[in-house]
């Protein structure tokens, strides 16, 4: 198995979730990627299978923000303090979708760890959750308003939130690391009654965490990276080879 890395810094949610698709389709059978990113502007993604009219688009984009769909499931997010990763990953070395979600977690898990010995406390949520009821509730609409099992929390509540698609014989998993509580905001883009909304709010405050509250301190973006690529290595006891891609030619290609 052969690892390769690629940052592709901050780009809009169009360029992001094309690019994850791109890199799923046309990945090499024996090699396995990690990517690192971030969202400029901000965007709200929703998960394939939900109702693009659950968000208020004339809102969004009255703040600059984008909203798109994910390539893979779940529900709202608003990318903003984050830092997102992505991982391609052939299903040809013997793994069930569900062993190499829970390897990621772990591998994030170490790269957390490598970040700040505060973190030693977040661990895998070992639980989960019935989502179809889940998804029947107002509260359904949030992707961190719930923990799936494998995924990272911090004193019970969730710090990184993943999704994972099935493509052909590779696996695609992204997911976003929370690094500020901008996030939160996403009940205001919803359209729901102001009930709700609010009940939303309050679940969120209760039921996420951020590296920023945990740490009470500005996040060094680099130094996380630098963290999770270690966290990738020891986990799957490999090293990286960089990535090349021509993103001039990828941004053409997407318009």
């Amino acid at each position: 198995m052969t690892w390769k890395f690629i940052d592709t810094g901050a780009r809009d949610g169009r360029f992001n979730m094309n690019f994850d698709l791109k890199l799923a389709e046309e990945s090499q059978s024996e090699v396995c990627i990690l990517r690192l990113y971030q969202w400029k502007p901000f965007a709200i993604s929703l998960g394939a299978n939900q109702n693009p009219e659950s968000v208020d688009k004339l809102k969004a984009s009255a703040e600059n923000i984008d909203v798109v769909k994910r390539p893979t499931g779940g529900r709202a997010i608003l990318h903003s303090e984050e830092l997102t990763y992505s991982v391609v990953y052939p299903l040809s070395f013997n793994s069930s979708a569900k062993t190499i979600y829970h390897e990621i977690n772990l591998a994030l898990l170490e790269g957390l760890k490598n970040y700040s010995p505060e973190l030693s406390e977040c661990e895998l949520e070992f639980s989960q959750p019935n989502f179809p009821d889940f998804y029947k509730k107002d509260i359904g609409n949030i992707c961190f308003a719930v923990s799936a099992k494998s995924e990272l929390k911090f004193k019970g509540r969730k710090l990184v939130g993943s999704a994972q698609r099935k493509m052909a014989d590779k696996i695609l998993q992204h997911g976003s690391i929370l690094c500020g509580n901008y996030h939160k905001r996403i009940s205001e883009f919803l359209i729901m009654d102001s009930l709700s909304i609010e009940e939303i709010k309050n679940e969120i405050d209760k039921t996420t965490i951020d590296l920023f509250e945990i740490l009470n301190k500005s996040i060094d973006y680099e130094k996380l990276k630098s963290s999770i690529k270690k966290g990738f290595e020891f986990q799957f006891n490999t090293a990286f080879s960089e990535l090349k891609t021509n993103f001039n030619l990828v941004e053409q290609n997407l318009n």
